[in-house]
């Protein structure tokens, strides 16, 4: 089955392109936020990934009354205490370049053995319908920091990110063989299942 439209509560580019990829067979009208006229200062000030997925994907649904879905990840790094965690689109300042925050993280883990390098992306994702029921799903893909940025895929923390599987990092990998493991690309598929449960039932 195919959904008509999408409303994605992000004005992240490089996010949108993913999203489109991960789910093109199943709604070829996926807009962001700002191609649906939605004008909001939306402050993520919750204290979990899931908080802010459903702290953005409410105040884009209460401007639009349809389906909308946001989701919000980031990068945990066990050796740094789980940061950046929430916090990592605004790690060191929004406007900091992630090459900055890539090298900042590889100094801080200098010395410590890849044993000890694990790390994961997490990705919460909510939907809310247009009858205003929600569900909010999550995604997690583990892996390891290396000791340089490799790679010109992707995008965030991918280039230092690596899966264990291939012994690359994210930025090395297709796409395609990304977004079939990736945090986001779970949690999507987690998503369009609730919607496909949504638009079989009968409380639309």
């Amino acid at each position: 089955m195919k959904i008509e439209k999408i409303i994605f509560a992000t004005g992240n580019k490089d996010k949108m392109s993913e999203i489109r990829e991960i789910l093109r067979d199943f709604c070829d009208n996926i807009i962001s936020m700002k191609e649906a006229g939605v004008e909001a200062d939306i402050v993520e000030d919750g204290e979990t990934f899931e908080q802010n997925a459903l702290i953005k994907a409410r105040a884009v649904w209460k401007q639009t009354g349809q389906l909308v879905i946001s989701d919000d990840s980031g990068l945990e790094v066990d050796a740094l205490g789980g940061e950046p965690g929430i916090y990592s689109s605004r790690y060191m300042g929004e406007d900091t370049s992630y090459h900055i925050k890539n090298r900042n993280i590889i100094e801080r883990l200098e010395g410590i053995p890849d044993e000890e390098r694990t790390a994961r992306f997490v990705c919460a994702a909510a939907v809310i319908f247009p009858n205003g029921s929600e569900k909010v799903v999550r995604g997690v893909m583990e892996g390891r920091i290396g000791y340089e940025e490799k790679g010109g895929n992707g995008f965030g923390y991918d280039p230092i990110f690596i899966l264990p599987e291939f012994e690359k990092t994210t930025a090395e990998l297709p796409a395609e063989v990304k977004n079939s493991r990736s945090h986001r690309g779970k949690a999507l598929r987690a998503v369009r299942a609730e919607i496909e449960t949504y638009a079989n039932s009968d409380s639309k």
